[in-house]
């Protein structure tokens, strides 16, 4: 029997690590609801959490049902998967004030209408209310010490300690998937490979408890051509709220993929068809320095995360930053988003004023483009300051009204790369 559909196209992406050996008939059968938690312990997602994701769309894609679960109940504890200590445990406001942000996250990936419109829920429901003797007599009764001794992330963690909190928690995962299965037929869940173990735990309770057979997918674990963790970076974690991680940086981190990798991450990360993904990697091979591929994945990956109007402006600070932008052309939310990025000298407007010294706003503050205005007036004076793109002579400063970009702003750069933006309030 040839696979289904669905995990061939999983397998072409290179996104098929493991699977139960019933999967490909059942999703041939009908439509198959299928999940994955999302670990609420911080008020965002960030790069790594869209390989399960993106499962989830290919699930929809071919016709089954995608189910987003926020951990606002497990998040209290704290999934032991991968981890070599304890987690902090973190209050139940904190639990659900980032269970919310992550919800509004999902929503944009997927559809929620339809007869297979995704379904978001959190497992606090019936967690919060669980008693714990309900919980040993219906759930803890189908486990035996020794086989929950046997999942890795309790072995990797025996040496050092493991408390009985996360040691519990696969017991708490497979009660989500029975819980999952009795509200909307949940039979599938997916995850990322390090989940294996607490997905057939979830399976175990179900086959026990409702004599029902269900299945497990998992995706691989990334890692870079370079052998780095994917979605780090200097700075830290990519996120995908936009307050922790702008449409600027977000876009700049894909089109910064190296070319051993991306390939791969327009397979994992785009819905590209496998014809337009062969092309762009023919392209890296015959002309890397125009890096095709980087800046459709950059493209691809931040619209749908972020909307049109933001990777457009993201696409145009880009460009500016690195020498190809033209600065009187830019956008007002391109302006908007460049100013998150360097540093912003504001102007107080006192009246109906004509002029503005340009001079005085950039040599002023900490984040000064100027260590003082006499340096700022030698850099005029020797041709090495720039005004919205165009070289500023000594003559022309202060500037006047009609050189404001979008009525507010003006754009200074210091010799080739030291910008500042100029806000008159």
């Amino acid at each position: 029997m040839a696979p289904h559909p669905l995990l061939e196209e999983l397998q072409w992406r290179g996104l098929l690590h493991q699977q139960t050996d019933g999967l490909s008939a059942a999703l041939t059968e009908g439509m198959v609801s299928g999940y994955c938690g999302f670990d609420p312990t911080a008020p965002s997602l960030h790069v790594g959490n869209l390989v399960p994701v993106m499962g989830l769309v290919h699930l929809q894609r071919f016709g089954h049902r995608p189910v987003f679960l926020a951990g606002g109940g497990t998040g209290l504890i704290g999934d032991p998967s991968g981890k070599a200590s304890e987690r902090p445990l973190q209050s139940p406001d904190d639990i659900a004030t980032n269970t919310a942000l992550i919800r509004a996250q999902l929503e944009r990936f997927v559809d929620t209408g339809g007869r297979n419109g995704a379904i978001m829920d959190d497992n606090a429901t019936w967690l919060a209310p669980l008693k714990a003797i309900d919980f040993m007599r219906d759930v803890g009764k189908h486990f035996t010490v020794n086989y929950m001794m046997q999942k890795e992330s309790v072995k990797a963690r025996l040496e050092g300690g493991v408390s009985y909190t996360e040691f519990s928690y696969m017991l708490l995962q497979a009660y989500d998937f029975l819980q999952l299965h009795e509200r909307y037929g949940v039979t599938l869940q997916v995850g990322g490979s390090d989940q294996f173990g607490n997905i057939t735990a979830g399976i175990e309770l179900l086959r026990r408890a409702k004599g029902v057979e269900a299945q497990a997918l998992t995706f691989p674990l990334i890692t870079t051509a370079s052998g780095t963790k994917f979605g780090k970076t200097e700075a830290g974690a990519v996120w995908l709220d936009a307050t922790r991680t702008s449409p600027y940086r977000f876009y700049q981190f894909w089109i910064n993929t190296d070319d051993r990798d991306v390939g791969r991450m327009l397979r994992f990360f785009t819905l590209l068809d496998r014809a337009s993904i062969e092309a762009l990697d023919a392209a890296t091979t015959t002309k890397p320095e125009a890096r095709e591929a980087q800046r459709t994945l950059a493209r691809d990956v931040t619209e749908r995360l972020h909307g049109a109007a933001a990777t457009r402006a993201a696409e145009e600070v880009s460009l500016l930053l690195f020498g190809k932008g033209n600065a009187a052309s830019l956008s007002a939310e391109a302006l908007r988003l460049l100013a998150s990025e360097i540093p912003v000298f504001a102007i107080e407007k006192q009246g109906e004023i004509d002029t503005f010294d340009v001079i005085d706003a950039a040599s002023s503050g900490k984040d000064a483009l100027f260590k003082s205005k006499s340096e700022a007036k030698r850099a005029l004076e020797q041709g090495g300051l720039y005004l919205n793109g165009e070289r500023l002579a000594a003559e022309r400063a202060p500037v006047g009204r009609d050189k404001l970009l979008h009525g507010r702003y003006l754009l200074l750069r210091k010799g080739a790369r030291a910008y500042g933006l100029v806000r008159v309030a």
